[in-house]
């Protein structure tokens, strides 16, 4: 690696290669690290060539630098705003108790019991 790149940076890269799992990008002359098809853009992602081409220039976020087998992850979705329809709206979390009905007789009747009622309504059909 010519240039030492730090997880966080935001970076230009061109597109050298494209790949089904994802796309290579060149940071320097010597450097190049890959877009994981999943890092492309917020949503699903079929064919990396629908977004990028080779030659093409990219911003890119640094997620990972591994020095020891010089991969560098990159990101361009980290670049984007997330669209409004992706976006989760935080509803309050209820505990499962709060959807049981106590009031209902069947649901906490013992198996035992359901088994017996279960058993007499099969030899009344």
């Amino acid at each position: 690696m010519t240039k030492t790149y730090q997880t966080g940076d935001t970076v230009s890269g061109k597109v050298t290669g494209i790949q089904p799992y994802g796309a290579f990008v060149a940071l320097d002359d010597q450097t190049q690290g890959l877009v994981h098809i999943s890092e492309i853009t917020h949503g699903y992602v079929k064919e990396v060539s629908e977004y990028l081409a080779v030659g093409q220039e990219v911003d890119v976020k640094v997620l990972e630098v591994d020095t020891k087998s010089k991969k560098i992850s990159l990101s361009i979705r980290a670049l984007q705003e997330q669209p409004v329809a992706a976006q989760k709206t935080e509803k309050p979390k209820q505990s499962l108790q709060s959807h049981v009905n106590e009031n209902d007789s069947e649901g906490f009747n013992s198996l035992k019991e359901k088994m017996e009622e279960w058993i007499k309504r099969s030899g009344q059909q």
